[in-house]
């Protein structure tokens, strides 16, 4: 792809909380946007790392000993089999980056699960 992706239109196109929206592929390597507020399920991914970049408000990563607090302009690479819990108290914009397949929920599935490979 050579043009420019305009990620703020993009984040317009996100209505659903909690369900990740493909916006770019790099080898096997997708760029998720999803826009989260509330608690999300506690989960780990045993093959991959995981990347939260915020690009609005903040959110919090909770895991097995420490909470985290992730802030607009910052990133957080969650180790693979890393158990954790994504919240925010207001509604917050976040891109995901990891290999195309990743399922949202991880090993603990359930409602949250949101479809792969949607694009927007």
């Amino acid at each position: 792809m050579k043009e420019p992706i305009d990620i703020e239109s993009k984040f317009g196109k996100v209505v659903d909380l909690w369900a990740p929206k493909v916006i770019a592929q790099m080898n096997d390597y997708q760029f998720k946007l999803v826009k989260v507020k509330g608690e999300f399920v506690s989960h780990q991914h045993t093959e991959t790392d995981e990347v939260f970049i915020v690009f609005e408000g903040k959110m919090n990563i909770e895991f097995e000993d420490e909470t985290v607090e992730v802030n607009a302009g910052e990133m957080i690479v969650v180790p693979k089999g890393e158990r954790h819990r994504p919240f925010a108290e207001e509604e917050c914009k976040i891109m995901l980056i990891e290999p195309a397949g990743t399922v949202n929920t991880g090993d603990a599935g359930g409602t949250r699960t949101a479809p792969d490979n949607h694009w927007i």
